[in-house]
């Protein structure tokens, strides 16, 4: 029996265009995109045949009526979209961070369940295989008791002081720079591999003051590199280092170190199968070695532009888990309520560089 094609609808074109050769991968019907710029979204609908575009995302869901709905829409867009999606009856997949603070986060977790709609948050960077296999190292006792644990996460897109700001330098409308766009997945990370960060000590900094947000009404206000220190229920030590102005830096990193033996993760954005990442392991007085990590895509997948072939290696597998749990009628991880956990690190982080010292994470 063939399976049901659901319809999507994607609303924010930027990062979302990596989401249409994702869902169409599975034989999901793409029958709708929204985005402010028609013109740019016109050029998508007819590269990837899409019949229908729309300006306002309001009239998408109430015309479109997609099955499920993408937001991919700067974050203070998040919440307000997925109520409206959710409560017309749409599953969900949304863009991390999946809201401006926790609480908008646990509203959403809320409203997912009294609709009983699959709710997710795209925390892609669990799905290469390298960091599938970590994962599953670790849950296999590799480490034994965790001792500390440190992810970097690096980036040089705004390391040229002359690049054009853009709404991600907006705290009011972005929420957080760098731990929104990619520290968020950092704590994803060590949450989902090592448990619970409960409080956490921050330093952030702004590269080029001088810069404006869009507009040039205000200055910049939203981080562009942040050094975290946490530590886990566990009572392990964590750090995190995170910059969108790390000049030649394009990598995410994670290593951990216990009582039995060790692990270190890297991924480059760059190179054949990039998106296969590498891992190493080691145990007892041994040195590190490296873990063979077969990537078990097809090598069409590493075909097209950088945002497909990320939404093709990355993105595709965890919509493999959404349409799953559509299909059984429950929300795999990570879910809203994985997204609410990690954005109440965000709100605790924020605290901790604004005004110094210790910050507890609500856990609740």
């Amino acid at each position: 029996m063939a399976r049901r094609v659901y319809t999507v609808g994607i609303i924010g074109l930027g990062f979302g265009r990596a989401h249409i050769p994702a869902f169409q991968a599975h034989g999901c019907q793409v029958i709708a995109l929204c985005q402010r710029n028609t013109a740019q979204a016109k050029a998508v609908a007819d590269k990837y045949g899409i019949s229908r575009i729309f300006e306002r995302w309001e009239e998408m869901l109430e015309q479109a009526r997609p099955e499920i709905v993408v937001i991919t829409t700067p974050p203070h867009l998040h919440h307000p979209i997925a109520l409206r999606a959710l409560a017309g009856g749409a599953h969900v997949l949304c863009e991390k961070p999946l809201a401006m603070t926790s609480l908008e986060a646990q509203a959403m977790a809320e409203a997912a369940g009294r609709a009983k709609r699959v709710a997710m948050t795209n925390f892609n960077w669990r799905f290469p295989a390298a960091m599938q296999r970590l994962h599953a190292m670790v849950e296999e006792g590799v480490l034994g008791r965790l001792f500390h644990a440190s992810c970097r996460y690096l980036v040089p897109r705004w390391a040229d002081e002359s690049l054009p700001p853009t709404w991600r330098m907006d705290r009011a409308q972005a929420g957080h720079g760098a731990m929104g766009d990619l520290g968020v997945h950092g704590v994803d990370l060590i949450r989902w591999n090592f448990g619970e960060i409960v409080r956490v000590s921050a330093r952030a900094g702004i590269a080029y003051p001088s810069r404006t947000v869009p507009g040039g009404g205000k200055p910049a206000d939203a981080e562009d590199f942040c050094v975290v220190t946490g530590e886990l229920k566990s009572g392990a030590l964590v750090t995190l280092v995170v910059s969108r102005a790390a000049r030649a830096a394009n990598e995410q990193t994670l290593e951990a170190y216990g009582s039995q033996g060790a692990l270190s993760y890297r991924l480059v954005r760059g190179g054949s199968r990039w998106y296969t990442g590498e891992l190493r392991a080691a145990s007892g007085s041994t040195g590190f070695e490296p873990v063979k990590v077969p990537s078990g895509l097809p090598r069409s997948a590493g075909e097209g532009d950088q945002l497909e072939v990320t939404g093709k290696t990355t993105i595709a597998p965890l919509i493999k888990r959404f349409l799953a749990g559509i299909r059984k009628g429950e929300t795999p991880s990570p879910s809203f309520e994985d997204g609410r956990r990690a954005q109440a690190v965000l709100d605790a982080v924020l605290e901790s560089a604004s005004r110094g010292g210790w910050v507890e994470v609500a856990q609740t």
